[in-house]
């Protein structure tokens, strides 16, 4: 199985999906530690890429996953949107056609890139970051033994969901949160817990 068109707008789709359901828990989580409107600018965002990519005739997978980026970038306000657009836009700068496992690894972590180099975030920091770093690591690992698309995004997924949940011990050290201190701790990061989604949702949309 390759990363082609179908299956990067099917990932889209899936990602608005779970942001839709999630809203309600990604708020509450927000509304601990930051402003409380994680939840809503992605549901904004992703409604927002889901109406361009309608209107779009993509040249390939990255093209999808560019125009997803520029989108978030422009309709959610807050860190999530250029953060996220940022990410995608690197995943689908980075994505040949066709995309095998090694080359679905590497454009994810070319947005892990462009998150840290944003963000200026580090694991550890209570941030995306502590999700994305061990999601592409074992995407990377399941792909370098020859595991297939599914299989290795079945592992990216498993160690996201943990990555995120980690979060809740830490003090945050980035971003709104930061500003809490010691307050920060006890709550898991709302962004780690959305960038577990997203590794679940393509594990869902590979597995379908």
């Amino acid at each position: 199985m390759d990363f082609d068109t179908p299956l990067a707008e099917a990932w889209i789709r899936a990602i608005a999906a779970a942001v839709e359901k999630e809203q309600s828990r990604l708020t509450e989580l927000d509304s601990a530690i930051g402003d409380g409107d994680h939840g809503s600018n992605l549901r904004r965002g992703f409604a927002a890429a889901l109406t361009a990519l309608d209107g779009l005739r993509p040249a390939g997978p990255g093209a999808v996953l560019t125009r997803t980026g520029s989108t978030l970038i422009s309709k959610v306000g807050g860190a999530s949107g250029p953060l996220y657009g940022k990410a995608f836009r690197a995943i689908g700068a980075a994505l040949p056609e066709p995309a095998g496992p090694a080359d679905v690894a590497e454009a994810l972590s070319a947005g892990l890139d462009a998150v840290r180099l944003l963000g200026k975030a580090e694991p550890g920091d209570k941030t995306i970051v502590d999700a994305w770093t061990p999601a592409v690591a074992a995407f990377r690992a399941a792909a370098a033994t020859g595991a297939g698309l599914p299989a290795s995004a079945a592992a990216a997924a498993a160690a996201a969901h943990p990555g995120a949940r980690d979060t809740v011990p830490l003090r945050a050290r980035k971003g709104r949160a930061s500003y809490l201190g010691e307050r920060s701790i006890g709550h898991q990061d709302p962004g780690a817990t959305s960038t577990a989604l997203v590794f679940r949702t393509l594990a869902d949309v590979t597995a379908a």
